[in-house]
């Protein structure tokens, strides 16, 4: 039986470009080999994309694109082709592949670029689709759709672009009506930077100009002191969610932006809450998964406040997928382990999309 043609597509433009390496050095690794037929496909943070047929070891380390076997290479859009054109010594040739593992993070990565173009190609891929993928990254979309279905956030406000001219009237309608302290953010933004948090109104201004360096649309939250809880919701037509796990920053100083765990010890699995509330918080999960139209694998934050609300922070579409990561060890915490995850999120990508086209 011939074996599945994956092709895992890691690197990019964003901040998250070494973030994206490490975990597609073990994502290959990964992939069960009597299974699948890995082919690597990257991009270099200048933008140009790569065949890469080495070693995994090299992507982790940055020097994959260093190869001297590595060859010009791009998906095609045609649904002819559905696969890679490579391009070597001036000849080109299409390399046919049957599902690809997009592993990008970040802007113009994870925000629906590489998903529309997947989607043009006709090629099966795992995770979200291009409407879910932006809408979800833009932190003003989620929010909008989170409201109408009813699903808790912080409280929050919008300041685009064309604000700009009136930073400060803007800032000190927002600081009347929400008050301090308060958490700033980049619209689109896969991680912390550009984020801040304003204590006074110069503060706030300071923090809203640094987010417009970063993107051209601000949002400002209410900041929320409370547990950072975390689910990771699965599959397609019957999404399903992990326990609900917690990361308890032990020894460090509360930061309501810092949902990354920096050892095994800070990731507790199940968090110690009641059943009710473990099920309650599932299912919301779920319910926000569905409405923000995701699918395969979203990783949900969430904070639960001293009186006991509980607010949805973040979805991610592309959640890190290193053994060590949260999503990760959720799933694991259900007997998924991550060979047996991979396989299970390329399976049904091929499956969703003979539905689909």
């Amino acid at each position: 039986m011939a074996k599945i043609k994956a092709a895992v597509i890691f690197g990019g433009v964003s901040r998250e470009h070494e973030l994206s390496l490490a975990t597609a050095a073990e994502v290959v690794r990964a992939i069960p080999e009597d299974k699948y037929e890995v082919i690597c496909l990257g991009i270099t943070k200048k933008g140009r994309w790569l065949y890469f047929p080495g070693d995994p070891d090299q992507i982790a380390d940055g020097s994959w694109e260093l190869d001297p076997d590595c060859a010009s290479a791009l998906i095609s859009p045609d649904p002819l082709h559905r696969g890679i054109i490579v391009i070597e010594n001036g000849e080109a040739t299409v390399r046919r592949i049957d599902v690809a593992f997009p592993v990008l993070q970040g802007k113009r990565s994870a925000d629906g670029t590489i998903q529309g173009l997947l989607d043009m190609s006709g090629i099966p891929y795992v995770g979200s689709g291009l409407l879910a993928s932006a809408s979800c990254m833009d932190k003003s979309h989620t929010h909008m759709v989170l409201d109408d279905y009813g699903i808790a956030t912080a409280q929050w406000a919008l300041i685009t672009q064309r604000e700009i001219s009136r930073i400060d009237q803007r800032c000190q309608e927002i600081s009347g009506e929400m008050g301090f302290p308060l958490v700033v953010k980049p619209a689109n933004s896969g991680s912390s930077v550009g984020t801040s948090v304003a204590e006074n109104e110069e503060q706030l201004e300071a923090a809203v100009k640094l987010a417009f360096s970063t993107d051209n649309k601000v949002v400002v939250e209410k900041y929320i002191k409370g547990r950072k809880l975390e689910a990771a919701v699965f599959g397609y037509d019957n999404p399903f969610s992990s326990y609900i796990g917690e990361i308890v920053s032990t020894g460090k100083p509360y930061d309501p932006n810092d949902f990354t765990v920096s050892s095994g010890d800070d990731l507790i699995i199940p968090a110690d809450l009641p059943n009710d509330t473990q099920n309650e918080i599932r299912q919301v999960a779920v319910n926000a998964y569905k409405a923000l139209g995701c699918k395969g694998l979203a990783r949900i934050d969430f904070f639960l406040t001293e009186d006991g609300r509980l607010l949805l922070n973040k979805i991610g579409t592309a959640p890190s997928l290193r053994k060590k990561s949260v999503y990760p060890k959720l799933m694991e915490h259900l007997g998924m382990t991550q060979s047996y995850l991979l396989d299970k999120l390329l399976e049904q990508a091929i499956e969703n999309a003979e539905r689909t086209y």
